[in-house]
């Protein structure tokens, strides 16, 4: 936006600093004039015959007023452009430091030195900011480069495909319209995931109330055929446990979260616990469930988009496309509540979610 131009903050500061000056001045002359120069006697005698009078005091004391008027102005001037360039030097380097940022450059900090004061809060508010903006931005352009990678591969597969019935004419068209169903399916998953989890990163969420253990029996009961085929057994066990937000995301959330735990689990014998309860004004979803032993290193990535983990990709019909957890966790985090994962000793992972309760 354009601003017309105006006085610098230290020019106005300088200014203010010499005002001021020369009004204590003048009022300090003032001062001595009311309360002593109008008590000397104005006659040729003076004060008891032995003192000047008035009139030469005040000729005496005239012209060393004004000179010290000008001095005060002068050094009001000149100690005010110093004193305010040293204590707006900090906001100058913030300044700096905001252009910097403004034209692309987000790795810069100010991390500015000094005691505690006004300047060096703003200073730690905006390296704080910049190094979120920072991450936040580089998590974005992986995001997207990823999602770019993920979008492509159906669609290569797609082109490989009709190339090859394009060459071969006798091909099975059976087959082909079958596979072409199936990537196109895949394909359709994942754009519908993009869209929830950017849908659910924005905010832009619906409030009513809502009973995890609600859905978290629904999500066990619409999974239960697939924990069957596996050989899984799907406990969903607690007490109720109520928070306010969308029940759409929050369904979504729940059944990512048991979806992953009976994917990822062992091939035969595997458990999946689902518990809900309400805890120091906390609604607490716990999913738990078997499996493979997991690096700890891994397990903070899990719900970055498209981290799936090389032992936890899976070659079958439930694939998937890596936004599982991601989308779990950004409904999460949009609904202010916290999502932990932490890798169980035997094998497998628990997940404890915590969304703010409501009675």
């Amino acid at each position: 936006m354009a601003r017309r131009q105006g006085l610098s903050v230290r020019l106005r500061l300088t200014l203010s600093y010499a005002g001021f000056l020369a009004v204590a001045g003048a009022l300090l002359l003032a001062v001595v004039w009311g309360f002593l120069l109008r008590y000397v006697p104005d006659n040729s005698q003076g004060l008891l015959g032995i003192a000047p009078n008035r009139y030469l005091l005040v000729r005496t004391f005239a012209p060393a007023a004004a000179v010290a008027m000008v001095f005060l102005l002068v050094f009001g001037l000149a100690g005010g452009w110093v004193l305010s360039g040293r204590m707006l030097a900090p906001l100058t380097r913030i300044t700096a430091a905001a252009r910097t940022a403004g034209s692309g450059s987000l790795s810069h900090r100010i991390r500015m030195e000094g005691r505690r004061d006004e300047f060096r809060e703003l200073s730690d508010a905006f390296d704080t900011m910049l190094e979120q903006l920072e991450s936040h931005v580089a998590e974005q352009r992986r995001f997207a480069a990823n999602a770019s990678h993920e979008l492509r591969t159906p669609l290569a597969v797609t082109r490989t495909l009709l190339d090859v019935a394009h060459k071969d004419p006798t091909r099975d068209r059976g087959e082909l319209v079958e596979r072409l169903q199936a990537v196109n399916s895949r394909a359709i998953d994942l754009t519908e995931a993009l869209l929830l989890l950017s849908r659910s990163d924005r905010g832009n969420i619906t409030h009513e109330r809502v009973d995890l253990s609600l859905l978290a029996e629904e999500a066990a009961e619409t999974l239960f055929p697939l924990a069957e085929q596996r050989g899984i057994r799907l406990d969903v066990t607690g007490a109720p446990a109520r928070t306010g937000g969308s029940a759409e995301l929050l369904l979504r959330m729940v059944t990512n979260l048991v979806q992953n735990a009976v994917v990822h689990n062992l091939p035969q014998g595997g458990t999946v616990t689902v518990h809900t309860e309400a805890h120091d004004h906390a609604s607490v979803l716990r999913v738990e469930n078997t499996g493979r032993p997991l690096p700890p290193e891994l397990v903070p990535t899990l719900t970055e988009p498209f981290q799936r983990g090389t032992e936890r990709v899976r070659t079958d019909e439930h694939a998937g496309v890596g936004l599982g957890l991601a989308i779990a966790h950004s409904v999460v985090r949009a609904h202010d509540g916290t999502l932990d994962l932490v890798p169980r000793p035997d094998g497998g992972l628990l997940v404890t979610v915590r969304l703010p309760g409501t009675p």
